[in-house]
């Protein structure tokens, strides 16, 4: 499961790999890299989730697009409502309180399952809002069913369990279909790649990254 981390009912080498482009290695390249992503250091302290009520109602037209805003630079991500309208009304809802400030993204996976977990303000994986809702826009159980760029929730593994936390796939995965897809990436998957190649502290493949992923703030429209 990826757990309240990524719920993900891990078949365990759930969440790991990193499969990232392939750069030729030469100092030009290694230069390149590191002009395309810089991430500003940012202190980021683990806090107790902000009390927001759940929302009431459906958003009649939800967010077409989503912007994390990120010490490593802005990860752009098409939203999909029509498919996801509960999931999304329930994001947004966060979002616009300011849920999501000057949060880290407390999980990295490098074996098997590549996705960076975020939306957790304790940074534990196990912080929520308070409350839980249904799943939608299941994929087919299939290879590679969550693939590059696919934006998801985490959940606790049992189906309704969806809170705060989302993963972020950066590269092609296979899981349970059990997490709902709410989103793709359209910009700044680099950045992911960028945090993934460092990989995770104490040298495993599911943990927290050695690099630090703060979103500073998320803007929709």
């Amino acid at each position: 499961m990826i757990r309240r981390h990524l719920g993900l009912s891990l078949s365990l080498s759930l969440i790991t790999g990193l499969l990232l482009p392939i750069f030729i290695s030469t100092p030009v390249a290694q230069a390149d890299e590191k002009e395309l992503i810089k991430c500003r250091a940012m202190k980021s302290i683990a806090q107790a989730p902000k009390k927001v009520d759940p929302p009431t109602v459906l958003l009649k037209r939800g967010p077409r697009f989503i912007t994390l805003q990120t010490n490593c630079g802005k990860i752009e991500i098409k939203a999909f409502f029509k498919d996801a309208p509960v999931t999304l009304t329930v994001l947004s809802t966060l979002m616009n309180a300011g849920y999501y400030n000057r949060t880290i993204c407390h999980r990295l996976t490098t074996d098997g399952i590549y996705v960076v977990q975020c939306g957790d303000p304790t940074a534990t994986g196990m912080g929520d809002p308070g409350f839980r809702y249904k799943d939608e826009n299941l994929p087919e159980a299939e290879e590679e069913n969550y693939p590059r760029g696919t934006v998801a929730m985490a959940n606790s593994g049992s189906p309704g369990t969806n809170g705060s936390q989302f993963f972020l796939v950066y590269d092609d995965t296979t899981l349970g279909p059990n997490y709902t897809i709410w989103g793709e990436i359209t910009s700044g998957i680099e950045i992911l790649e960028y945090i993934a190649k460092a990989g995770v502290r104490g040298g495993g493949a599911d943990g927290t990254p050695i690099r630090n992923l703060v979103i500073k703030r998320v803007v929709t429209r």
